[in-house]
C-alpha cells in the first residue's frame, strides 16, 4: 500500500497510481455498481412493462415485503455462510447458485404472490452464499465479521428508496449510509456493556439494508405477479435476481480488495475518476473465473 499519495488537480493523473490491470478492474467494478439495470432486464424477460406488475401489487403488500425481506436477510446471515470453508482466493462457483434459485424461484412461480415468506428466505439465503463465495474469491476471510457485514451490505446495492436522489445512491454513497449504522450500534453496544457485540450492529446494518433490498425484491414480485408468469417465468426471475447480486459482489469485493492493497483514499479518488460507463459485457483482466460446481 502506498505510503503517501498525492492528488493533482487533473483527475486523470491518479490513473498512473494504478497498476493497468487493477485500474480495469476498478473501471469494470464501476460499470456493473453504477449501473444495475435489474428492472430494464426483468422487463426484457417478462416481455412487458415492471410498472403493468406494480399495478397489480395489493396495498397492502409495501409492508409486507418490507417485514419479509428483514426477516429473510435475518435468517440467511445465520445460516449462509456455514456450509463455506474459509480459504481466501477460492474461485467462486456463480453456476451453480444460479440453478439453485432458479429452482426456489419455480416454486415461487408456481405458487404465486402468497409464496413469498417462504420462498424468499431460501432464495436469500443461496444468493448470501454465493455473495460470501465471491468475497471468499476475492481474498476475503468469511469468518471474519467484516467481511460477513460487507456480503450483506451486497443486498443495499443497485436499489434506489424513493427518499433518495441521484447522490445518494452511488456506491461510495450507500456505503456511506451503512457505515454510519454500524458506528451508531458500536456506540450504542460500548455504551451498554454488551457481551455480544456483533449482535446489535448485525441487526442495526440488516434493517438498513431490508430497506433497500425490499424495493429490489418488489420489482421481482411486481415481475411475478404478471398474469402466466408460472413456473418457467419465476424460475428466469430469479436467475436474474441472483446474477444481478453476484455482479454487485463482484464490484463491491473488487473495491474492497483494491482498497486494501491501495488505501481506501486512492481507490475512491480514482473511482469518482473514472468515467461512468454501463459495461461493455466482459470481464476485466483479473476478475473472478466462475465453476460449474459448488465449492464446499
Amino acid at each position: 500500500m502506498s505510503e503517501s499519495v498525492s492528488f493533482n488537480a487533473d483527475p486523470h493523473a491518479i490513473f498512473g497510481q494504478l497498476a493497468p490491470d487493477d485500474l480495469a478492474q476498478l473501471r469494470y467494478a464501476k460499470s456493473l455498481l453504477e449501473h444495475p439495470g435489474l428492472a430494464t432486464r426483468i422487463t426484457s424477460v417478462i416481455g412487458t412493462p415492471i410498472e403493468k406488475g406494480l399495478a397489480r401489487l395489493p396495498a397492502s403488500w409495501s409492508n409486507k415485503i418490507g417485514v419479509v425481506t428483514e426477516k429473510a436477510l435475518r435468517q440467511a446471515s445465520n445460516a449462509a455462510l456455514y456450509t463455506l470453508t474459509d480459504v481466501p482466493g477460492k474461485a467462486a462457483s456463480n453456476r451453480w447458485h444460479q440453478f439453485s434459485v432458479a429452482v426456489s424461484g419455480g416454486v415461487g412461480g408456481f405458487f404465486g404472490l402468497g409464496a413469498l415468506a417462504v420462498e424468499l428466505p431460501v432464495s436469500t439465503t443461496i444468493m448470501l452464499r454465493s455473495v460470501a463465495d465471491v468475497a471468499r474469491s476475492h481474498g476475503e476471510s468469511i469468518s471474519s465479521e467484516d467481511t460477513r457485514r460487507a456480503c450483506i451490505e451486497v443486498f443495499a446495492l443497485g436499489g434506489k428508496t424513493q427518499d433518495d436522489d441521484a447522490a445518494e445512491s452511488g456506491y461510495f454513497a450507500v456505503r456511506t449510509v451503512l457505515a454510519q449504522s454500524i458506528t451508531e450500534a458500536g456506540r450504542y453496544v460500548a455504551e451498554k456493556g454488551l457481551a455480544e457485540q456483533g449482535a446489535p450492529i448485525m441487526v442495526r446494518l440488516i434493517a438498513k439494508v431490508a430497506k433497500r433490498f425490499g424495493v429490489q425484491v418488489t420489482e421481482k414480485m411486481a415481475a411475478q405477479a404478471i398474469p402466466a408468469i408460472g413456473a418457467a417465468g419465476g424460475a428466469a426471475i430469479n436467475t436474474l435476481f441472483m446474477d444481478h447480486f453476484q455482479e454487485m459482489a463482484q464490484g463491491h469485493f473488487t473495491v474492497r480488495k483494491l482498497e486494501r492493497q491501495y488505501g481506501v483514499e486512492l481507490v475512491r479518488k480514482v473511482y469518482e475518476a473514472l468515467p461512468n460507463e454501463p459495461r461493455r459485457g466482459s470481464r476485466a483482466k483479473g476478475a473472478s473465473k466462475t465453476k460449474s460446481r459448488p465449492n464446499l
